[in-house]
């Protein structure tokens, strides 16, 4: 399912009041899959009402997932998507035992492989800082094949290039789609660029 949809916008600091329309331009977009993270103002209602307005369409998970608690809450909300930025085999057991995809992050191979172990759909390579194109290029060279990749965090439209280049199969982009305040007009725009850009490199 996210072989289908290789972008995933994070909506850190969205809003009940403010999701459907935020997540009405980014299928308007072509951006196909976003996930809110928890530590946002009333995170399972706005997964909720992401699902019952737009799931038809959208692949809706949730971010910052810490706990085995916490994949129980998104997954009675209606999320298909938990992703993390820590490796935490818990954690990812009980997304699998929920039936949800599962997507933890790494900077370590040894992180990586205990995720895979664990039963990860993909991997988050998390941030960006500390897994750079060179490094994911190297990580390549040892994962499974069919694991896919995904760095996230300060992804930008300059960096997908190198990204893609050295293996990524796609990323999860936060403020340069999405932050508090910004309107569903700017998200749809810059939402946009990102899928014109990510499919333009063929």
């Amino acid at each position: 399912m996210l072989s289908t949809r290789p972008l995933i916008a994070i909506l850190r600091g969205l809003r009940p009041a403010e999701a459907a329309e935020i997540g009405e331009a980014l299928v308007a977009a072509g951006l196909l899959c976003a996930e809110v993270p928890l530590n946002s103002p009333d995170a399972p209602e706005s997964i909720a009402i992401l699902k019952r307005v737009h799931g038809h369409k959208l692949l809706v998970g949730a971010g910052t997932v810490l706990s085995v608690p916490e994949v129980a809450i998104v997954a009675a909300c209606g999320a298909e998507l938990v992703v993390s930025p820590n490796t935490n085999p818990a954690v990812i057991a009980a997304t699998k035992a929920a039936g949800l995809l599962s997507v933890p992050g790494f900077v370590t191979p040894s992180e990586a492989f205990a995720a895979i172990d664990a039963g990860a759909d993909a991997l988050k390579a998390f941030p960006t800082d500390m897994v750079s194109p060179a490094a994911l290029r190297a990580l390549r060279e040892v994962l499974p094949a069919h694991m896919p990749v995904l760095p996230v965090g300060g992804v930008t439209i300059e960096k997908i290039g190198e990204y893609r280049k050295a293996g990524a199969a796609g990323f999860g982009i936060g403020s340069a789609i999405y932050r508090p305040g910004r309107d569903a007009a700017s998200v749809l725009e810059k939402a946009r660029d990102f899928v014109e850009a990510f499919h333009g490199l063929g």
